[in-house]
């Protein structure tokens, strides 16, 4: 398998097809895999994927002894559940990837589970990948090599961006910032909505001026690549004006920095707590 193999000719399997898995599939489908490529492994598959798998004729939970060495293996399951996944130890052999995307979970503590693997990756995504959007930060094993590598950027890349990482460790940090990142930005539409109705709007009116503002400065966000978060606040920000001033509450030194950090360090201390 070299780096330039087309996405079609690589064989897969995916243990877990949840919301983040059923998201990887459909964006490995559209990238060009051959159906019949992939298996997937789900003790209970959702309708949605038990329509996907029928229409398009992607095997499903087959036995696990019928099944030869995958290209990549890829644990999309519940941290928690990756000892019930140690039987598919047999499945990965020396040459599989096995692709991990297990909050909490190291390198180590998988490798344990598949001990004929050398080449690990570890990797985790956010839930805007469903839409084509996410983010994925990513650490590879030195075992990983370059085609290994590539396959890996292109199998996560077709959920949205990814992001290389120097060291294990940053996983977690990735985990609390952009892995649950999405419910901050949910939060922050819900406390909008609810200043506006302190305010004296009604709730479905100051609802959807929140999130259409919340979706707005996003996609303006991501249309100006070249200008930095800070600016682009600075750009909406008159001196001395309403912006201005509830910037000053928020940026204040009990206001969102400083709130925001706490509770990022909360949610990494809780990715570290989960691994072992």
């Amino acid at each position: 398998m070299s780096a330039a193999a087309p996405l079609g000719s690589v064989n897969i399997v995916l243990a877990g097809v949840g919301k983040m898995g059923l998201a990887l599939l459909e964006g490995w489908l559209k990238a060009g895999l051959t159906p019949s490529a992939a298996a997937l492994l789900d003790p209970h598959p959702s309708a949605p994927v038990q329509a996907l798998s029928e229409r398009l004729n992607i095997s499903l939970n087959p036995p696990i002894g019928k099944l030869k060495a995958p290209d990549v293996l890829v644990l999309a399951i519940k941290p928690q559940l990756l000892d019930q996944v140690a039987g598919l130890a047999a499945l990965a052999g020396p040459d599989t990837l096995v692709i991990s995307i297990l909050a909490g979970k190291t390198i180590a503590d998988v490798g344990a589970r598949f001990p004929a693997s050398r080449a690990f990756v570890r990797a985790m995504p956010n839930t805007p990948a469903a839409v084509g959007r996410g983010i994925t930060g990513l650490y590879a094993s030195p075992a990983v090599n370059q085609a290994q590598r590539a396959l890996a950027e292109t199998l996560l890349g077709a959920m949205g961006q990814v992001v290389a990482l120097q060291n294990e460790a940053q996983v977690d940090a990735v985990t609390a910032v952009s892995g649950s990142g999405p419910a901050y930005v949910f939060l922050l539409a819900e406390c909008l909505a609810a200043a506006g109705v302190a305010l004296g709007l009604e709730r479905p009116v100051a609802e959807q001026l929140a999130r259409a503002t919340v979706e707005g400065a996003g996609e303006l966000m991501f249309q100006s690549q070249d200008i930095a978060p800070a600016q682009l606040r600075v750009n909406v920000t008159s001196p001395g004006g309403t912006t201005a001033a509830a910037l000053e509450v928020l940026m204040g030194a009990d206001g969102l920095q400083p709130l925001l950090t706490k509770a990022v360090q909360a949610a990494r201390a809780r990715a570290q707590a989960l691994s072992g």
